[in-house]
């Protein structure tokens, strides 16, 4: 679950470049991939185990990722898309800080397979080069 802080909740932030989110992970549980298109962001793990990556942009498309505990930092550049996974059988918390007051949040699954209205079945069958009864099994869980 993924507490924020931004200038939504605290309209005193407004044109400070900070805001703050705090992320409680239940056991194997997922923040999954995103990416914040206005903001870096300094995650700090309070409690558990995360297992965190983000990929570099084209043409690498390179995984940077690391498993962290208790007191570790990870940074995700803007705009690239990253996850945190607890790999622990405990609950895990992290802060995490973004050098934004409004960092915006696009979650990848979220926004290809359930966009309103849909991406074309064409388009995305062509772009994630599978069958289209697999696209709209996905469309169909968003």
């Amino acid at each position: 679950m993924v507490t924020p802080a931004n200038v939504a909740q605290i309209p005193g932030l407004n044109t400070l470049g900070i805001s703050l989110a705090r992320v409680d992970y239940a056991p194997y549980g997922l923040n999954p991939p995103h990416t914040h298109p206005r903001a870096t962001e300094i995650l700090t793990v309070l409690e558990g185990t995360l297992y965190v990556g983000f990929v570099t942009s084209n043409p690498d498309n390179r995984l940077i990722s690391k498993v962290l505990y208790k007191g570790d930092v990870f940074v995700f550049p803007e705009g690239l898309i990253h996850f945190q996974l607890n790999v622990g059988k405990t609950k895990a918390v992290a802060i995490a800080a973004l050098s934004s007051q409004n960092p915006g949040v696009i979650t990848i699954a979220n926004a290809v397979f359930g966009s309103k209205p849909a991406i074309s079945t064409d388009v995305l069958t062509k772009a994630f080069q599978v069958d289209k009864k697999v696209v709209d099994y996905l469309q169909s869980q968003f």
